[in-house]
């Protein structure tokens, strides 16, 4: 499996940006808020998730690791694909589409294109035990965030333990040195859990 493309963005639309690494050109299906956070930029890093079906072999590339996250959620559920999940994940931003979904709010998911009421409580149902809140306000959760921050969450995950408890973890330690390097800033979240 591909966890990331890190390379050169030779073409960047909407709906998808073309990443070069070593020679190959790789077409990666984005969200909008991912196309906001690629535009003016040369290099990138997307995480990845990879849809094998018998007609076609997608990428879909991702900022952080909750859009992904999010993004698995999603077509975990009955009836919602990974064109959909993207469609969601383009309308509502990841921090948002939580809150959106821990308080149950199923008429702000029916307002996405091609999701009807049934597929919107499905949603919520399916996910609302799954998702946990960070305790931290929407406002103060940055949408966009550092590879350091992402690499940092990703291990701690690794780890097993739980998302909210790492990106509050995270947040103090970023919030306190920007600069932090990813070992120094695992090594104080471990020591903060």
């Amino acid at each position: 499996m591909i966890e990331y493309i890190r390379g050169t963005v030779t073409e960047l639309t909407p709906t998808y940006a073309v990443i070069e690494c070593g020679g190959i050109g790789y077409m990666l299906c984005i969200t909008l808020p991912a196309y906001t956070a690629l535009e003016g930029t040369k290099e990138a890093k997307l995480l990845v998730h990879e849809a094998i079906r018998e007609d076609a072999h997608l990428l879909f590339g991702f900022i952080n690791e909750q859009e992904r996250s999010l993004f698995r959620s999603l077509i975990g559920v009955s009836g919602v694909g990974a064109n959909t999940a993207r469609m969601i994940l383009s309308s509502i931003p990841a921090p948002e589409l939580e809150m959106v979904i821990i308080s149950g709010d199923h008429t702000k998911l029916k307002n996405v294109k091609g999701i009807g009421t049934k597929t919107a409580q499905r949603i919520i149902v399916d996910l609302r035990d799954k998702i946990k809140p960070t305790g931290d306000s929407l406002i103060n959760q940055p949408v966009v965030t550092s590879e350091v921050y992402d690499e940092a969450l990703a291990a701690l995950l690794m780890l097993g333990f739980a998302r909210p408890q790492s990106q509050k973890a995270l947040k103090k330690i970023f919030d306190t040195d920007p600069t932090v390097k990813v070992e120094v800033a695992i090594k104080k979240a471990l020591a903060m859990m």
